[in-house]
């Protein structure tokens, strides 16, 4: 795997807000519960962009 294709797939959090359309607490409050995985490299959180497919795909079958 090279350098670039590894950082395509760690979102920032605005991403992720940007993604999911949700506010930066939101996103945090999701990743405090679990319900988000995600990363820190140094200081900086990192949202796998599988994390959130995952997310949005757990969402959608509770709702059906």
């Amino acid at each position: 795997m090279t350098t670039a294709t590894a950082t395509a797939e760690l979102l920032t959090v605005p991403e992720v807000m940007a993604r999911l359309k949700l506010g930066r607490s939101t996103v945090y409050d999701l990743i405090r519960s679990r319900r988000l995985t995600s990363i820190t490299i140094g200081r900086s959180r990192r949202v796998p962009a599988d994390a959130v497919r995952d997310f949005i795909t757990r969402e959608i079958e509770e709702v059906a």
